[in-house]
Formats: structure tokens, C-alpha cells, sequence
């Protein structure tokens, strides 16, 4: 895929936290568009060989030994800070296959043609595959997003993981979760910086593997918990 005239100005860099997706990082990674410059897959201390799979796919691999997804999000972001060209762009992706990635470029568009901030895939009920989302997962975004919307009059359906974010509205934010509660976090900081944002419906499929967050009980309970903490410790600022 060729890049178009205002893509060709935008730096775009995907950050892929993984752990233990070595079946799976290799398709996430060969059908990110071209428009793409670098993907970086940050490995939360896999054990399976989901690092050296990422790298013969021909993606930039950093390790992150602390578990955590917000971990693994901030050790790509750290690695982004220090190259000496910033990005314009930065999207976040899950390692599983579960998103189509070849839809970033749905995902960045209302970036790069309308100057917004910050997209959010919206997992659309119509288009997401039977089993893609467990039940705790679909009551846990309603309750999110219906908490956000009486709270902060916000707009948004999902908590989609994959989002695309200026890179200098993304540091603005000053990111700190460090696990469960980075995306309901993202948001809820973009909306208080009453950041431009949008959502764009996207489709879901099962994802290959099981899930570390909402395949387990003790995942669901604690990522419902953050997200949580993090709506109503805003709500009070």
C-alpha cells in the first residue's frame, strides 16, 4: 500500500504490548499497513517465543520484565521518547488478533484529514465475531462508558485497545497505569484536557489463545476494579 500525499507527512509508530502471543504476533504484524513506520512490540516477559517471531516478522522488540499492560505500554512509549525523530501518531494494538490491524488506517484517518486527537476503535456489536467479547468484558465497557457519559457527558461506547493518539496530545497525558486501567485511564484524561476524539466502529474476532485479562476470573475482577477506581478518583477532580 503506497502512502498518500498527507500520509507521507505523518510519522505514524504502533506499540503492540504481548505476552505469550507467539501464534498470533506474526499475523498482527504482517497485516499492519505500510503506511506504518515502525511497529514495536513490547514482550511482558513472554516465555514462549513470541519475541523472536516478532522480530523475524520485522518488528522493533523490547522486553519488559515487570508484568503489567500499562508496563509494557510505557516501556514502548519510553523507547519512542528516545529516537531523535518524534512521531506524529502513535497507535496501540493488541498482540492477539483479535483486531483487524489492517483497519488502522480507518483509525488514524480522522487524525491525519480532520486534525482530531485521539480515535478509538469502537467494538461494534454488529460487527464483532460470536464469542469475541466474554460477558463480564461487554457489562464491564457499558458500566465504563455509561459512568463516563453521566460523569463527564463523554460520547464514548468502548474502551477499545485499539486507538490511535497524537504523539504530543499522548505526553500531554502523562500516562501512569501501570496495568488494568491504562485505556479507561487514557481516556478519562483525554476528556478532562477536552481533547477532539472520536470513535470508529471496527471488527472484533475471537482472538487466538486465551486471554490473560478476561479469561480468568482473577483478570476480570481486577481490571473491572481499576477501571473502576480510575472513574470515580476523576470524578472528583
Amino acid at each position: 500500500m503506497s502512502k498518500t500525499s498527507a500520509e507521507h507527512s505523518r510519522s505514524i509508530k504502533v506499540i503492540i504490548p504481548a505476552y505469550n502471543e507467539a501464534e498470533s504476533i506474526t499475523h498482527v504484524i504482517k497485516d499492519i499497513p505500510k503506511i506504518v513506520d515502525e511497529v514495536i512490540v513490547v514482550s511482558n516477559n513472554s516465555t514462549d517465543n513470541t519475541e523472536t517471531n516478532a522480530k523475524n516478522a520485522g518488528a522493533t522488540v523490547l522486553t519488559e520484565k515487570q508484568r503489567g499492560y500499562g508496563y509494557a505500554c510505557l516501556k514502548g512509549m519510553d523507547y519512542v521518547a528516545q529516537k531523535a525523530n518524534e512521531p506524529d501518531i502513535i497507535v496501540f494494538l493488541d498482540g492477539d488478533y483479535s483486531d483487524y490491524p489492517e483497519e488502522l488506517t480507518k483509525i488514524v484517518e480522522p487524525i491525519i484529514k480532520e486534525d482530531i486527537d485521539f480515535v478509538i476503535g469502537a467494538r461494534d456489536k454488529k460487527l464483532r465475531e460470536a464469542g469475541s467479547m466474554t460477558g463480564p468484558q461487554v457489562f464491564g465497557n457499558w458500566l465504563a462508558t455509561t459512568l463516563m457519559k453521566i460523569m463527564f457527558r463523554s460520547t464514548f461506547t468502548d474502551l477499545g485497545p485499539f486507538r490511535a493518539i497524537k504523539y504530543d496530545k499522548l505526553l500531554a497525558l502523562e500516562m501512569e497505569d501501570k496495568t488494568y486501567g491504562w485505556t479507561v485511564e487514557m481516556q478519562l484524561k483525554a476528556l478532562k484536557k477536552k481533547y477532539t476524539y472520536r470513535e470508529i466502529p471496527v471488527n472484533y474476532r475471537n482472538r487466538i489463545g486465551v486471554s490473560k485479562v478476561s479469561g480468568t476470573v482473577k483478570g476480570a475482577i481486577f481490571a473491572g476494579v481499576k477501571i473502576l477506581t480510575w472513574i470515580f478518583k476523576y470524578s472528583f477532580k
